[in-house]
């Protein structure tokens, strides 16, 4: 019987080669365009590798309002710079410094046209952007589309963290779940344990990251995926999948069992020391 593997993850703009390598290792992918914005986040801006073999920011501005959700927030399109005496919006701005980047890597005549039309195009709110150049880059990487869906227009959603998890597993009908390392935080052992009530396999992924051709001096890892293309054109895909190979562990417990033990003999071990140096200050003083 075939596993459907889902992923919920926050869209990013330009995102690394790892967030794509859950893309590909996913058959439904959910972005959680529902959490909290966060400024100078992975949410509105990424690097690229300019010429002088540096990272560059590249950032979106928005119009910023305290508490507000991913979906809520729009692109301040009011905003210009000025270069060499022309006025530039912030589209044009980032195809700029994007073309300036790599002008001389063997693949940017390949890619130019696909990429610079995703800044082209109007947008209004953050995540209609982040989520159309993630599709994009996608389908340019030849890699595996999953089926792509946007958290706000699911229907029936109730829970939070795992809860909210297991049900929408159970509404995309997946049966299997991959999450990146800083879920650890509140999937416990204990929480792991409705993953098993619900039939839910859990995956970890750590997307190991490649070295691969570059242009400029030293490799810089990290950078918006773009690099991986324009540096790499057809064979960004083998950098991805070989990377793959080891990217997801499967959860049987054992780990999270054993982190509960650690805590627990953490806290006693802590409560034994307290108590000692109190009563060592009460017989001193």
């Amino acid at each position: 019987m075939i596993k459907l593997k889902a992923v919920i993850v926050q869209p990013f703009y330009l995102p690394w080669m790892g967030y794509f390598g859950m893309i590909d290792a996913s058959d439904i992918f959910v972005f959680a365009d529902d959490v909290q914005f966060q400024e100078k986040s992975w949410q509105q801006r990424n690097k690229i590798k300019n010429v002088n073999n540096k990272c560059k920011w590249l950032t979106v501005p928005v119009n910023k309002n305290f508490g507000q959700m991913i979906n809520e927030t729009t692109i301040n399109n009011s905003i210009f710079y000025k270069k060499n005496g022309n006025t530039l919006n912030w589209k044009e701005k980032h195809w700029d410094l994007i073309s300036l980047a790599y002008s001389k890597a063997p693949y940017f005549d390949e890619y130019k046209d696909d990429i610079q039309e995703i800044f082209t195009n109007d947008w209004d709110h953050l995540p209609d952007l982040d989520i159309y150049a993630t599709e994009k880059i996608t389908e340019l990487l030849r890699l595996k589309i999953p089926h792509f869906v946007k958290k706000t227009e699911m229907e029936g959603l109730e829970g939070r963290k795992v809860d909210s998890i297991m049900n929408i597993c159970d509404i995309v009908g997946a049966d299997g779940y991959i999450s990146g390392l800083a879920a650890e935080a509140y999937i416990n052992y204990n929480e792991f344990q409705k993953f098993k009530e619900n039939n839910v396999d859990l995956y970890w992924f750590e997307f190991p990251h490649p070295v691969y051709p570059q242009i400029g001096n030293d490799f810089i890892p990290f950078l918006s995926a773009i690099d991986l293309l324009f540096n790499t054109g057809k064979k960004s895909r083998d950098y991805i999948r070989k990377s793959l190979e080891n990217s997801l562990k499967l959860e049987d417990g054992t780990s999270l069992k054993m982190k509960l033990y650690w805590i627990i003999v953490s806290y006693w071990i802590y409560q034994i020391i307290f108590q000692f140096f109190d009563n060592f200050a009460e017989e001193c003083f």
